[in-house]
């Protein structure tokens, strides 16, 4: 099957996109527990970022379930399979000339390995949005973290379920010691300047 897969260029490529809009294109991944903040953070960012004139896009994990990955569970090799397709639909935003917002639990090194060599190490921004369980299960907006103790969900990071927290983000916040907006703030600083490197090439 693969011999006859051919890849086609287009005359219209990456490269000219980003041009157009004097922009790079790159992915921000966040990772953290569910109630970490990420999706709030993620979300403030993109509006940040949005204000001042650059085109974003955020993938979060329980819109993308209502969809392109609707047919997936919750076992190892499903959150696997999970993170491996929104790594691919991030990447084809990327060749879009977009700056890509993704907030996803992520927990494990070896997937975050995976997604960041799918999108490209210069093309991948990580951001650990550092929340201890006992304060992700304090806030358990959506009570999920009750159901986990209770037996009601397997596999749920933090309860039954590890997370291996990143060695070396490129961001790290700590929602526990500091506001949102220094939260945000951390995040738009280290974008800018990868902005303004790209305007400086």
């Amino acid at each position: 099957m693969d011999e006859n897969i051919v890849y086609h260029r287009y005359e219209i490529d990456r490269k000219k996109r980003c041009k157009s809009k004097n922009q790079p294109s790159f992915v921000v991944w966040f990772t953290g527990l569910s109630g970490s903040g990420k999706s709030t953070i993620a979300s403030l960012v993109e509006q940040k970022l949005f204000e001042k004139g650059y085109l974003t896009y955020t993938l979060d994990g329980d819109n993308i379930r209502r969809g392109i990955n609707k047919d997936l569970g919750f076992t190892r090799e499903d959150r696997k399979e999970n993170l491996r397709r929104i790594a691919e639909v991030a990447k084809l935003f990327v060749d879009s000339g977009m700056i890509t917002i993704a907030a996803f639990i992520s927990p494990l090194k070896e997937d975050r390995d995976m997604i960041k060599s799918i999108i490209g190490a210069d093309d991948y921004v990580e951001v650990f949005v550092n929340t201890s369980v006992e304060e992700c299960e304090r806030r358990d907006v959506k009570g999920l973290y009750k159901k986990a103790r209770a037996g009601e969900i397997m596999n749920f990071t933090g309860v039954n379920a590890p997370y291996e927290e990143p060695k070396h983000p490129d961001v790290a916040i700590k929602t526990e010691d500091e506001s949102i907006d220094q939260s945000v703030e951390n995040v738009i600083k280290k974008l800018t300047d990868k902005i303004e490197a790209y305007k400086h090439e």
